[in-house]
């Protein structure tokens, strides 16, 4: 099965992973679990197209691996913080918006397949890394994409228990936490995330895939622009006091150092 065949059954996948999630959450009245499954949802594609590319090479062994750890960790760690709190704030507003009685069914566009559609878009780079894996051995770009990942994944990793912890503390409620990775970014998480599928990207270039790293970049823009750091910026300059001096020190995104 060719590239074009793999990527569009992998739509199909999706299609039926999402339909079925979006019946759960009409059980359960709670279009969240959409958010948790992010991160697995990655992890089932990348093991498809490992599956479909095979002979296994170590570049293809490789990308799987990272992108299950990647995942997983996103999942879980989206479960620990939502468990217990019912659903997220933003579908509560939009079934408020749409009605009780017809959300369940808006929300199957508007929710799970928009997200299955960008899911399946972002893993692009998963893909060409492997499909094309047996035509190239690993190379300077393949340790430039590992770096890459393993930066990403700490500062989103790192940043993410960051903030839990001091979420933990009552005596921090009200403040910002300016410290550790923060200090050198107001949203290592997503810095990191987007960093991360740099890496995935670089895979795929260095296998010869010149094309699906548009996926790393879509990722980029979902981060930045949509889902990311645009809507938590308008909430927190409302609700942190001295979020406007943090702005005034902290670059937004890409890390450096606070300036003076």
């Amino acid at each position: 099965m060719n590239f074009v065949e793999t990527y569009l059954y992998g739509l199909l996948l999706v299609w039926a992973l999402m339909t079925l999630l979006w019946c759960i959450s009409v059980a359960k009245k709670d279009a969240g679990i959409a958010d948790i499954f992010w991160g697995a949802g990655f992890v089932i594609l990348a093991g498809y197209y490992l599956i479909m590319t095979s002979p296994l090479e170590v570049r293809s062994l490789m990308v799987f691996c990272l992108a299950f750890v990647w995942g997983i960790r996103l999942s879980v760690h989206i479960f620990l913080r939502n468990r217990g709190k019912g659903e997220d704030y933003r579908y509560k507003q939009f079934r408020e918006r749409y009605g009780k009685d017809r959300y369940w069914w808006i929300s199957y566009f508007q929710v799970f397949m928009l997200q299955g559609l960008l899911m399946w878009l972002v893993s692009a780079p998963l893909l060409g890394a492997m499909a094309n894996s047996r035509n190239s051995s690993l190379n300077l770009l393949d340790l430039a994409a590992l770096l890459t990942w393993v930066i990403g994944f700490a500062f989103e990793a790192g940043g993410d228990y960051q903030l839990a912890r001091f979420k933990s503390d009552p005596s921090n409620q009200g403040k910002l936490l300016t410290t550790g990775f923060w200090k050198y970014t107001r949203h290592p998480n997503y810095f990191g995330d987007a960093a991360a599928w740099w890496g995935f990207g670089l895979f795929a270039v260095a296998s010869g895939s010149y094309g699906t790293p548009l996926g790393s970049v879509l990722m980029t823009l979902l981060l930045i622009k949509v889902s990311g750091v645009a809507m938590l910026e308008r909430s927190l300059r409302d609700t942190k006091p001295g979020y406007g001096e943090y702005v005034r020190k902290t670059n937004a995104f890409i890390p450096w150092f606070p300036r003076q």
